[in-house]
């Protein structure tokens, strides 16, 4: 499995992405200030903007470029606009509903969490973050699972409230969407 190893913050600074967004907590360098007199760049082509775009969502969700071409291929063959199915199947990955159902804080730590086991859809392990999840499917942490702090910190009545987007549903004082 071949996985980003980039640092973070200066991939981030490098896209226009703030550290934040991405679930990085750390500390980041101080923002220099290094010659602030100096001429820009000229307006970026449109490939330079298209080719930001494609490496900006690459990078927040975590897909490499031969896997990325994969989706673009396969959404390319379905029916409707490329562009959202495309964005749609990424949604749709394993490691990215745990993300957005809050069972994980950053999608890095999500992948991680599903690659070890943690999650099982529809009743079944599955270890494969790029799993494709349906609609109607239920996806819940393990039972031997619950017992770690990881999970039990979720249950507590001081546990962080995470937004849930409309198209997810998750159970409260349950660990399963």
């Amino acid at each position: 499995m071949a996985k980003n190893m980039q640092p973070i913050v200066k991939r981030c600074r490098a896209l226009g992405i703030s550290p934040a967004a991405m679930g990085y907590t750390g500390k980041s360098k101080q923002e220099s200030n290094r010659n602030p007199g100096a001429q820009r760049r000229g307006k970026k082509s449109e490939y330079a903007t298209q080719l930001a775009e494609k490496q900006k969502v690459k990078f927040v969700y975590g897909v490499l470029e031969k896997q990325f071409r994969a989706y673009y291929n396969k959404a390319a063959r379905s029916a409707g606009n490329t562009g959202e199915v495309l964005l749609s199947m990424l949604e749709r990955r394993l490691d990215n509903v745990a993300f957005r159902l809050g069972l994980a804080n950053p999608r890095r730590e999500a992948r991680q969490l599903v690659s070890h086991g943690h999650f099982t859809v529809n009743g079944q392990r599955v270890d494969v973050p790029s799993f494709l999840v349906k609609e109607g499917d239920v996806i819940e942490v393990r039972e031997k699972s619950r017992a770690s702090v990881k999970f039990k910190r979720l249950l507590g009545e001081d546990a962080i409230q995470v937004t849930v987007p409309q198209w997810l549903d998750r159970e409260k004082n349950a660990l399963k969407g």
